[in-house]
């Protein structure tokens, strides 16, 4: 199809975005176009408002709008337990089992060398010395049951049991290749209970 240059420009820029296709695009510029002024402004803002002033937490690298997120201010939260996630979004679906009351530590990804990413890139230093303050007693290992993911928790699991904290992995009542952010509530609950000693 032939677009005008902004249509095609705006099209374009969705495109770019995870999971949507050409068609996707030009649904969601057609509907951007029959939005009100205040709509569209809305989003815009919207957009530039996540993209000023959303950072990573200087404790666990999840996202927050402050310098520490509110699961790691929290006093109500078991900070001897550590939850290990590779993304943000991870972290949203182990809350909403209303189940784990520790804190997480997110590693902004996981080790895929066919990707180019190794464990020098990720956030895995700051788990250590997280690890050797010596107030952790339990890690949990909660990536994907991928090939990236299972690479991820045994490389983990070897650098911080020398360091003398229990380390466990969640149970695999997740599928194979799955993704924590897909888990329905009650898998994410007995793949939690039911975690083991790695």
């Amino acid at each position: 199809m032939h677009y005008a240059k902004p249509l095609a420009k705006l099209v374009g820029a969705l495109e770019k975005l995870p999971g949507i296709g050409p068609k996707s695009a030009q649904r969601i510029a057609f509907f951007v176009l029959r939005t009100s002024d205040e709509e569209a402004r809305q989003l815009v803002e919207a957009i530039k408002e996540v993209k000023e002033k959303i950072v990573q937490c200087k404790v666990c690298f999840n996202l927050t709008d402050h310098e520490v997120c509110d699961i790691c201010a929290s006093e109500k939260r078991e900070k001897g337990t550590i939850c290990v996630v590779a993304e943000p979004r991870d972290v949203i679906a182990m809350e909403k089992t209303n189940e784990y009351r520790g804190v997480y530590h997110v590693l902004q990804g996981v080790i895929s060398p066919m990707d180019g990413v190794t464990p020098e890139m990720l956030r895995i230093r700051e788990l250590q010395q997280r690890v050797m303050q010596g107030s952790v007693n339990e890690i949990i290992l909660a990536t994907n049951p991928t090939i990236e993911g299972d690479t991820t928790a045994m490389y983990l699991a070897g650098i911080l049991k020398p360091l003398g904290v229990k380390v466990t992995r969640i149970a695999h009542g997740m599928p194979v290749g799955g993704d924590l952010d897909y888990a329905d509530q009650a898998t994410l609950i007995k793949a939690l209970e039911w975690r083991r000693e790695m």
